[in-house]
């Protein structure tokens, strides 16, 4: 029965892709390579372990959304989810490197999305956990079926460099925020009356206007 072993050798924000889309490089090795793998459909579960990293204060004023105040980090952060996928692996014997395409968004409304804005430069402590089913030729060279261990996992450190430079291909200097519809329209009507002829000039006059009212409060 064949023993497999995951390990994530380096991450590449993919150029030229419809959506945002981040490639692990996944090394899988067959130990020892005693069967040969017709095919392996793998299910992954990729989790952020916040808690392996360290924060500077301008990351930490950012994750108050997440984790709420420093002090309360001790109870409040724990690994969060950010996606099940999938890939199929083709035949080999030994190992065999393939891309895990984790495919990514900047909906603010995503905790993960959250977490990474908040990153300015380091890495992002990730763990993909394993599971699926091996086809492989046994002793017999009859074809033959097994699951993968759900003990299989691979730790990698994510650069936040990646994340950005992906972000910056399809989102340049632009962030993505979605409103309630009774929420829009009221930015809606603020900004026709007020003649402003972009959103970020909507903005900017209503939180100019608030921080005025604060002031004067």
């Amino acid at each position: 029965m064949p023993e497999l072993h995951f390990q994530i050798e380096a991450a590449e924000a993919v150029a030229h892709a419809a959506a945002p889309l981040i490639a692990l490089k996944l090394r899988i090795t067959n130990l020892p390579a005693t069967e040969a793998i017709h095919t392996l459909t793998l299910r992954c579960q990729v989790q952020i372990e916040p808690a392996k990293r360290r924060y500077v204060p301008q990351e930490q004023e950012k994750l108050l959304d997440l984790f709420g105040t420093p002090e309360r980090w001790s109870r409040t952060v724990k690994p969060l989810l950010w996606m099940n996928t999938t890939v199929a692996v083709p035949g080999f014997t030994d190992n065999v490197l393939v891309n895990l395409e984790l495919p990514c968004t900047f909906d603010f409304n995503v905790a993960a999305t959250k977490y990474f804005h908040a990153l300015d430069t380091g890495d992002i402590p990730v763990c993909v956990m394993f599971s699926g089913t091996v086809f492989y030729q046994g002793a017999d060279e009859a074809l033959q079926v097994a699951q993968v261990p759900w003990d299989r996992e691979a730790n990698f450190r994510l650069p936040v460099s990646v994340w950005k430079e992906m972000m910056e291909m399809h989102f340049p200097n632009t962030a993505w925020l979605c409103l309630r519809r009774d929420v829009f329209e009221q930015l809606y009507e603020y900004k026709v009356r007020h003649g402003l002829p972009t959103w970020e000039q909507a903005i900017s006059k209503a939180l100019s206007a608030e921080i005025a009212d604060e002031v004067k409060a």
